[in-house]
């Protein structure tokens, strides 16, 4: 099978992307997509002048002959899958599956995790800023972070959680009055950062730098080789209210007992978690705060296990936790004959084995594989690091050798 572009291919691509640069560009599409229709008929019509509706059909059905190869591309992956979950069942007709979407390259993933978030919710009552305080704002920072999914296992620090063990300290030693409590950036990344505004007797700012140099030192300690660069900071800060005394109770209570991290651990596939969840964002003020928990699990059953517990550790308080946003996982199938065509490919092609991993992530291929049963899915791609953190990166290298293997399959697959 040849890949390469012909000239009427080259025109066509030439036109279009003419044709979008001068009349549907980014911003355009942005106001379209949050139009009440979502989308601009005229476009499409457009569209289908130049033959692309129809590109892949046989030209005895008046199409261009394109082949079988469909592409799927989606939206929304990383914040909720948003794109998968729209897509209806019957729109595909390819029995197989190739999803460009790993963390190392010369890994077929087979099988993922599904999941579902648990968000909390309570509202605060404000109380009035008392005399003989001062205000502090205390920083966790330093941390990795990364994927809730495919770090959880290495035990990097939550800043979330940690930053709670202090404060906790805090209210025992000093009677710390909290103001406010802020960490976190996504539901699938881990708490890179976290910060609290305290109130603080008059007078105790040295005492709680010595305090804050302690837990310094101690979490340190706790982290060696994983997250051996956190660090804590106070620095004076400005506020008028304060949290009431029960509403801080609840919050910091739930939040140092919520579980976080792995849950259980796969007993029929080595070295894979089977089970976790993570305390990904905190947003709490004196009017009322909301928690997000991202759980994960192989097994629909492990996750609406634990997120039961979640939500039940909360409702001792009476306040409102909800699960929402379940999506399946993807059922690992050894005896895939996509996986072991992929594989000799691979041997042939790059004169080694591949590795074949089940990921604890949530890739798209359970929500399409639950749309589309007995479609043979196998998932590769280049090299990934820090997903869904800022320092998100690819290997280049990789890349390149991802297409080469991607263009073999395809060639491989319709030999």
């Amino acid at each position: 099978m040849d890949f390469s572009f012909t000239s009427e291919q080259d025109q066509l691509r030439d036109t279009v992307a003419r044709l979008v640069r001068q009349q549907y560009d980014f911003d355009t599409r942005r106001k379209v997509a949050k139009s009440e229709a979502g989308w601009r008929p005229e476009m499409w019509a457009q569209f289908a002048e130049l033959g692309l509706l129809g590109a892949s059909f046989s030209e005895e059905e008046g199409g261009f002959g394109g082949g079988p190869i469909e592409a799927l591309l989606t939206v929304d992956e990383e914040a909720g899958m948003g794109g998968a979950l729209g897509l209806a069942a019957g729109v595909l007709q390819g029995r197989l599956m190739l999803n460009l979407d790993t963390e190392d390259w010369g890994e077929f993933y087979l099988g993922c995790a599904g999941g579902l978030d648990v968000n909390v919710t309570r509202d605060g009552v404000a109380e009035a800023l008392p005399s003989g305080v001062e205000t502090w704002q205390i920083a966790l920072t330093g941390l990795r972070g990364g994927h809730s999914g495919v770090n959880i296992h290495e035990e990097r620090g939550n800043a979330i959680k940690l930053l709670v063990r202090v404060l906790r300290d805090l209210e025992s030693r000093f009677g710390v009055r909290l103001i406010e409590l802020k960490g976190g950036s996504a539901r699938n990344a881990l708490p890179r950062e976290a910060r609290a505004k305290l109130a603080l007797p008059a007078g105790h700012g040295t005492a709680l730098a010595e305090c804050l140099a302690g837990w310094q030192a101690l979490l340190r300690d706790e982290l060696g080789g994983v997250d051996e660069g956190v660090s804590l900071a106070a620095t004076p800060a400005e506020a008028t209210e304060l949290m009431s005394a029960a509403d801080q109770a609840v919050w910091l209570g739930s939040l140092h007992a919520a579980p976080h991290g792995v849950k259980r651990r796969s007993l029929s596939v080595e070295g894979v978690v089977e089970t976790s969840n993570n305390l990904g964002v905190v947003d709490l003020t004196p009017a009322g705060g909301s928690c997000n928990f991202m759980v994960r699990s192989l097994r629909d059953s492990g996750s609406a296990a634990l997120a039961d517990e979640i939500v039940s550790l909360f409702a001792l308080s009476g306040t409102r936790a909800e699960k929402s946003g379940h999506y399946p996982g993807w059922t690992p199938d050894p005896a895939s004959p996509l996986l072991a065509l992929c594989q000799r490919v691979y041997r042939r092609d790059f004169g080694a084995d591949s590795k074949v991993q089940v990921i604890h992530a949530g890739l798209e291929c359970g929500i399409i594989a639950a749309r589309y049963p007995g479609l043979d899915i196998v998932s590769f791609g280049p090299t990934i690091r820090g997903a869904h953190a800022p320092g998100e990166r690819v290997e280049v290298e990789s890349v390149g050798r991802a297409w080469s293997l991607l263009v073999a399959i395809l060639a491989e697959a319709a030999g």
